[in-house]
C-alpha cells in the first residue's frame, strides 16, 4: 500500500507547478520548459490518484447506505450492485497508481538503433536473422514508427550476416528494450532432405539513441578508415572509397557503414551507432552497479542471454524469462503478433518492480 502522505505530496506538487506556470515571470524565464515537463509527467499520476480516491469515497458512501437502518430495500439493492463494481475497480485503480509511481527510465522515450546478427547455425542462422529483422520492420510499421535501414551485410541466399536500422517514433525504446539477447529458432531447413529439425540462433541488440550531449567523444579517441564498399561474396559495389570504419580506441568498439554512396553520410551514420553503443555501455554499467534493483527486472540486457525460442514445427514462440508460450508464430513473425509479447514483458517488469517497491516500503 502506498502511504497516503506520499500521494498528498504529489497532489501538492502538481498544484504548485500549475500555479507557478500561470505566473507571467515564469512563462518568460528559463525554468518554464523544465517545470512544464515535470507537470506533464505528474498529471497522469495525479489523475490516477484522484480517480482512486473518488472510488474509495464512493465505496464508503455505499457502505453507509448498506449499514443505515433507514435505507429502503430498493436503495440497498442498488448499493450492493454498486459495491460489487467498486470492489473490482478500487484494486485496478490502486495498481494504476502504483505503476504510475514506478521510477521512470528516461531512455524509454528515445528512438533506437536496432542491430540483428546471425549466430550459430550457418546459412540457416542468416536466414533467421533476416526474418527477425523483417519482423521488427513490420512491427514498427504496425506501431506507426519510422524504420530506416542503416546497414546490411547479406549472405547472398536471402539471409544476412548482420543488419542495423534506426527506429523512431513514440516510446520506441520503452517498447523494444526487452528484445535484446539471443533468439533461437528450431525448424527443418529447406536444404535438409532428411527432415531433421535444426537449431540456430541470432542476436538482437536494441540500443537507445544517444544525443551528442549524452556521450562526449574526443576526436583523438577515434581511428577512422575509409575503403571501397563491397557486396555479398566480396565483390566491389562502389568505385569510390565511400565506406567508413570507426574504431573507438578507449573501448575498442568498432562501427562500419557502407550503405550510402556518400562517405560523409556513412560517417554520420557510423557516429550515430557509435554514440548509441557507448551510451548503452554506460547504461549497462550503471545497471550492474544497481544489482539489487535489477534483480527483479525481466531482462538484464545481456546480449548473451537466451531469451526466446521460435519453434516452427509446433507453431509456438516461448519467451523463457516470463515463461510465456504463444501458439501464433506466423502472427508474431509478421510483426503484428509481437505486441502481445512486448506488452507481456512490460507488464511482468512492472509487477516485479512494484513487488520490489513494496518490499522497500515495508522494510
Amino acid at each position: 500500500m502506498i502511504p497516503e502522505e506520499k500521494l498528498d505530496m504529489l497532489l501538492k506538487r502538481h498544484a504548485e507547478l500549475s500555479d507557478s506556470l500561470a505566473k507571467p515571470e515564469i512563462a518568460s524565464s528559463g525554468q518554464f520548459g523544465k517545470l512544464s515537463r515535470e507537470l506533464s509527467e505528474l498529471t497522469p499520476v495525479v489523475e490516477s490518484i484522484l480517480s482512486l480516491r473518488q472510488a474509495r469515497q464512493e465505496l464508503d458512501d455505499v457502505e453507509s447506505i448498506l449499514t443505515d437502518g433507514d435505507s429502503d430495500e430498493e436503495m440497498k439493492s442498488l448499493a450492493r450492485e454498486e459495491k460489487s463494481q467498486l470492489l473490482k475497480l478500487v484494486p485496478q485503480l490502486e495498481q494504476e497508481v502504483q505503476v504510475a509511481l514506478l521510477p521512470k527510465d528516461e531512455a524509454d522515450a528515445r528512438n533506437v538503433i536496432l542491430e540483428v546478427r546471425a549466430g550459430t547455425g550457418g546459412d540457416e542462422a542468416g536466414l533467421f536473422a533476416m526474418e527477425l529483422y523483417r519482423m521488427y520492420q513490420r512491427f514498427a510499421e504496425a506501431m506507426g514508427w519510422k524504420f530506416e535501414v542503416m546497414d546490411m551485410s547479406e549472405t547472398g541466399i536471402g539471409g544476412i550476416k548482420e543488419a542495423s536500422a534506426s527506429i523512431s517514433g513514440k516510446n520506441v525504446f520503452g517498447k523494444l528494450k526487452f528484445e535484446s539477447g539471443v533468439h533461437r529458432v528450431q525448424r527443418v531447413p529447406e536444404t535438409e532432405s532428411g527432415g531433421r529439425i535444426h537449431t540456430s540462433a541470432a542476436t538482437v541488440a536494441v540500443l537507445p539513441e544517444a544525443e551528442e550531449v549524452d556521450v562526449q567523444i574526443e576526436e583523438k579517441d577515434l581511428r577512422i578508415d575509409v575503403f571501397r564498399a563491397s557486396g555479398p561474396g566480396g565483390q566491389s559495389v562502389n568505385t569510390t572509397d565511400s565506406a567508413v570504419r570507426i574504431v573507438h580506441i578507449p573501448t575498442g568498439i568498432t562501427v562500419q557503414q557502407q550503405d550510402e554512396k556518400s562517405q560523409h553520410k556513412n560517417k554520420a551514420k557510423a557516429m550515430k551507432i557509435l554514440r548509441a553503443r557507448l551510451y548503452d555501455a554506460e547504461r549497462e554499467k550503471a545497471m550492474k552497479e544497481r544489482a539489487d534493483t535489477r534483480r527483479g527486472q525481466v531482462g538484464s540486457g545481456d546480449r548473451s542471454e537466451r531469451i526466446r525460442t521460435y519453434n516452427f514445427p509446433q507453431g509456438r514462440v516461448t519467451d523463457h524469462r516470463i515463461n510465456l508460450t504463444l501458439y501464433k508464430i506466423d502472427e508474431i513473425m509478421n510483426g503484428e503478433g509481437l505486441r502481445e509479447v512486448t506488452d507481456a514483458l512490460i507488464t511482468a517488469d512492472e509487477a516485479a518492480r512494484m513487488s520490489a517497491m513494496a518490499e522497500e516500503v515495508g522494510a
